[in-house]
């Protein structure tokens, strides 16, 4: 069975939950946990250990899903907070989700990278991100709506020749989820764009160029929230599919 490792959310104390209420929690999303275990995989939640208790955990996955959350703080890429007191981020988890990226990467196992997750790849490759899309980008689409959440869309460009392009070659929906206020400003280092936002241009997914195409990749929308729906978007089964043919390729040596 193939182990696939989920970077760990975490709740912090708070005395008004009514369980576990001065504890920190250590979670996966469900939507999440539906789009991994698939047969023969088994979704592994890893959590925040020191190093020489983690580092034997990450030996024995066969590759590794970063899930979506809250904002990266901006000193994690040299910045200070561009309006006071917000999008400060969480300091605990960036440590936490760097720390494991670094881990993933010497590993050589493939990675999936999810909202959240292509931001943390982004600034592990020494890239920099918009702290708020509508403040720092005046011209670009709404792409955060608490209330309309996963249901809001936008058209995607997917580079020629890339992988994305090649998975999503007879894909007539050329759409995706827009869950995020955050967003890629300046592109790390071995990294490629695999797609942009049709409307605006803003970066929706990357490829690291020093492993093999879709080996390790980054999507700025939740393939896992469009997972078993019937809707107008790019099939999340497809993506997950190539990181998966990545995965025994990279364990068996074949696809």
């Amino acid at each position: 069975m193939l182990k696939i490792g989920l970077s760990a959310c975490f709740l912090y104390p708070d005395v008004d939950r009514v369980v576990f209420g001065p504890k920190t929690l250590t979670y996966m999303e469900n939507d999440m946990v539906n789009y991994v275990t698939q047969e023969g995989v088994l979704p592994v939640l890893i959590p925040n250990l020191p190093f020489q208790l983690l580092k034997p955990i990450v030996e024995q996955l066969d590759g590794f899903v970063f899930q979506g959350g809250t904002d990266i703080a901006p000193e994690f890429y040299g910045e200070s907070p561009i309006v006071p007191g917000k999008w400060l981020g969480d300091p605990y988890r960036d440590e936490y989700e760097l720390g494991l990226m670094e881990m993933a990467f010497q590993s050589g196992k493939p990675i999936l990278a999810i909202c959240r997750g292509i931001q943390v790849l982004n600034v592990y490759c020494k890239g920099t991100l918009y702290q708020d899309i509508a403040t720092q980008v005046p011209h670009a689409l709404t792409h955060r709506d608490a209330k309309q959440y996963d249901s809001l869309k936008h058209g995607v460009s997917l580079t020629k020749g890339g992988v994305l392009e090649q998975t999503y070659a007879e894909d007539v929906n050329q759409r995706v989820n827009s869950v995020h206020h955050q967003a890629i400003k300046d592109l790390g280092e071995n990294l490629e764009v695999l797609a942009t936002c049709a409307e605006d241009g803003l970066i929706e997914a990357v490829g690291y160029t020093n492993a093999e195409p879709g080996k390790i990749i980054g999507v700025q929308w939740h393939p896992e929230f469009s997972y078993q729906k019937n809707e107008q978007a790019l099939d999340p089964r497809a993506l997950y599919r190539l990181f998966l043919s990545n995965v025994k390729n990279n364990r068996y040596g074949v696809d």
